[in-house]
């Protein structure tokens, strides 16, 4: 499965990070063009974008994994969906460590293509690691 992994220092405490990464309702914040984030549950929520003439896309995540002040894993949900047809799987891994006076955050995000869509394997990684960076940015900007 093809991975885009991107780290970043951010001057702030791991438990302020953390209260960002933890809580679904602050996504919209620091994750680049997400609009809002609907039916948060304690394993579950819906992301909302909006496309360039502004029709609402949904995308639904479920709670792998998370292990507190360290690491959390989350999926999107793609059985059923248009998503489906493009992807197979679509995992987000973020972790962070106390890195001097500061906290290294990692995001990683392993996706694999399904069918045809292989042939677009670049452009995907293109994407996701200009995501990746921006989500650092937007993490940085609110944390530090």
């Amino acid at each position: 499965m093809p991975t885009m992994q991107r780290s970043r220092t951010i001057a702030a405490d791991p438990r302020t990070i953390w209260e960002v990464i933890e809580d679904p309702h602050h996504l919209p914040r620091w994750w680049p063009k997400l609009e809002r984030v609907e039916g948060v549950s304690a394993d579950r929520w819906t992301e909302v974008y909006l496309t360039r003439k502004g029709k609402p896309v949904r995308m639904d995540f479920r709670l792998r994994e998370s292990s507190q002040l360290w690491r959390r894993v989350w999926e999107q949900e793609l059985a059923g969906t248009p998503f489906q047809r493009v992807l197979s799987e679509s995992v987000t891994v973020l972790r962070i460590e106390p890195e001097g006076q500061g906290t290294r955050v990692t995001i990683e995000r392993q996706q694999q293509l399904r069918g045809y869509s292989r042939t677009g394997g670049w452009m995907l990684r293109r994407a996701t690691r200009k995501k990746l960076d921006e989500a650092l940015a937007g993490l940085q900007r609110i944390c530090a």
